[in-house]
């Protein structure tokens, strides 16, 4: 029968509809939607794959059937599978994304997607207490995850706001490269205005989550913390701040970020320059760039998203870049969200948890495979296997295609090591913003800074009003300058070394009982996926050790040392197998003797198992006196 719903009809013509079709088979039980020709392609690349594949009538066919089960479902006719785990869900994945998912997804998906419960543990009536180091996407997740257990805490946050990193950053051109849908707490949904956040909706995000879980009130804004130190007689942590006050606690959460301090290059003479020189995460309030001569140093992650911001406003233009970078495509990168869609997602049973999966399949452990080192691969200096050779083939054919005409920027932007060897980076712009008459690529590092402008170390002579410094973070300095002072009054700095950071699971240090690291050594994405998919594992794993804690009566908890060894063996052989141990690139994933310190090289998959719960056994355990 035809629907009486003329807006939901209209409003599925803006549909996934890849997404649509285990819709379908939740809302009707029926079968035939599992079967051709009803079932989706597989999407290429990284694209959203809107159409499916579907010829017009089949589309069609679909939307007007997804119309009549929303209305029988508001009639009172409810789902015929609400709940799918197990095999049931694998095979919707398999259906929704258009090739094979291995079965263990099902479990961690079933979960995101809400049709199994994720066990939430309280803690019995105890005194432990936390302090958590940073409101930013962990350190809001661990306040909202430790208040549900019923753990006393409070935040310490340095800045004015929550947000962290996106607090911080206010560059033009700011945003994430992950879809928004997908960089979003699994509890806490959005109706995103764009296919990628950028930096103001982010953090509005952010804030909307602080004030529905009532976090300010847990929050010290202001409050910068520069040190901790080890009570190994009384069990507790002394936490220090700038302004003198003192916290106390048993546990110390750290949530203070991998890219959280801004790397400033030593460049001679930067301290003369006469205008303003900045790192983009120190960005100038009220900037007026109109009109002027700007040099930006570097040409990763964040230049790629400020000089398409800029480009066009200013004068002239010049980027310094070493080394080029790989750039992906994406269909709706640059497409807003249209409004229907929200009506979707609110009148469609599941369809927000399909849209989202459909986003972790494609954005999480898709690629890991392709990225594991061949060691019979034939080209070992451009790929490291055959796949990575095709995605090689893939990008290359995308940058001659928007740099068509002008050989000399190819040259310049195209890389000459494997693809995913650096931080692959989606294209918002780059390639256009280069080709501009009043943009300059120079394919040098800066030698020296003038009272004028800027110097390339082959020569290159550039004048400019200001100096925008795209030179990354402090990757390899976790929690740095915070002073962590454990047993015996070890510093952690020390224990570590300026670059070499390692612990289990990215989370625990030997010799540093009841300190809990998020964003870890060994837990940044690499082959893409949410980081905030990653926080939610670490914080789930913290917080079931602190119940355990509380429910055992235990004073400490300390991981063995050969735990935290056994686990950096695993993750450097890992390592040795994979793309970003390959010497034709640098990257900021691993360190000056070749050790990757930063990246994962585990399936997200894999970590969401290894962190589902604590085993008490990999620590030593010291009872409440």
């Amino acid at each position: 029968m035809a629907s009486t719903d003329p807006e939901l009809l209209r409003a599925l013509e803006h549909a996934n509809l890849p997404s649509l079709v285990p819709v379908l088979h939740q809302l009707t039980g029926d079968r035939r939607w599992l079967r051709d020709p009803y079932r989706p392609t597989r999407s290429r690349g990284m694209d959203d794959n809107d159409p499916g594949g579907f010829a017009p009538e089949v589309a069609a066919e679909i939307r007007e059937a997804v119309a009549e089960a929303v209305a029988a479902n508001d009639a009172g006719r409810p789902p015929a599978v609400p709940a799918p785990t197990g095999e049931a869900l694998r095979e919707l994945l398999e259906l929704a994304n258009g090739e094979p998912v291995p079965p263990e997804y099902a479990e961690m998906l079933a979960e995101d997607m809400g049709f199994a419960s994720a066990p939430v543990r309280v803690a019995p009536d105890t005194d432990i207490d936390a302090v958590v180091i940073g409101a930013g996407v962990s350190g809001m997740l661990a306040a909202i995850k430790l208040a549900e257990a019923g753990i006393a805490h409070v935040v310490l946050e340095k800045n004015d706001d929550v947000g962290g990193g996106w607090y911080e950053n206010t560059y033009p051109g700011a945003g994430v490269d992950t879809p928004s849908h997908l960089y979003s707490y699994s509890f806490h949904p959005r109706d995103w205005s764009t296919h990628f956040g950028k930096r103001d909706e982010v953090q509005a995000y952010l804030r909307d989550v602080a004030d529905t879980h009532g976090l300010r009130e847990r929050i010290r804004f202001g409050t910068e913390v520069v040190g901790a130190d080890w009570d190994d007689e009384r069990g507790t942590w002394t936490t220090r701040t700038a302004d003198g006050a003192v916290f106390t606690s048993r546990i110390l959460v750290s949530a203070t970020g991998a890219l959280n301090r801004p790397r400033v290059p030593d460049i001679p003479g930067l301290d003369t320059f006469a205008g303003p020189a900045f790192h983009t995460a120190q960005w100038p309030a009220g900037l007026d760039l109109d009109g002027r001569r700007v040099a930006v140093v570097g040409a990763g992650a964040s230049a790629m998203q400020v000089v398409p911001a800029i480009a066009g406003r200013v004068r002239e233009l010049t980027v310094f870049q070493r080394s080029p970078q790989w750039v992906a495509p994406n269909d709706v990168y640059f497409t807003p969200v249209d409004p229907a869609v929200a009506l979707l997602m609110a009148r469609v049973p599941f369809y927000r948890r399909w849209y989202r999966a459909r986003l972790a399949w494609n954005f999480n452990d898709r690629v890991h495979p392709s990225l594991q080192v061949d060691p019979e691969w034939e080209h070992p200096q451009r790929s490291v296997n055959a796949v990575n050779d095709a995605h090689r083939r893939v990008f290359t054919r995308y940058l001659e295609s928007e740099l068509d005409g002008r050989p000399d920027l190819v040259e310049k932007a195209l890389p000459t090591y494997p693809p995913f060897g650096k931080r692959m980076l989606l294209d918002n712009g780059w390639y256009r913003a280069l080709r501009r008459d009043d943009v300059t690529l120079v394919t040098e590092g800066v030698a020296e800074v003038t009272p004028t402008g800027l110097r390339g170390d082959g020569g290159t002579e550039v004048e400019a009003d200001v100096v925008v410094l795209a030179t990354g973070f402090h990757t390899h300095r976790y929690l740095w300058p915070i002073e962590i002072r454990g047993r015996d009054g070890v510093r952690l700095a020390d224990v570590w070394g300026p670059e070499d950071a390692r612990a289990h699971l990215g989370i625990t240090v030997p010799g540093f009982p009841n300190l809990f690291v998020t964003c870890g050594p060994g837990t940044v994405l690499g082959h893409g996926g949410s980081y905030i998919t990653i926080a939610e594992c670490q914080v789930r794993y913290l917080v079931d050790l602190v119940v355990t804690m509380a429910e055992r009566g235990l004073r400490t908890v300390e991981v063995r040392p050969e735990v935290e060894a056994e686990w950096t063996r695993r993750h450097d052989e890992a390592h040795a197998r994979m793309l970003w141990t390959h010497p034709g690139m640098t990257n900021w994933y691993r360190n000056a003797a070749g050790r990757v310190v930063c990246t994962m090289p585990w399936r997200i998959v894999d970590y969401w198992r290894m962190t589902r719960t604590a085993d008490l056994a990999d620590f030593r355990a010291g009872a409440a006196g």
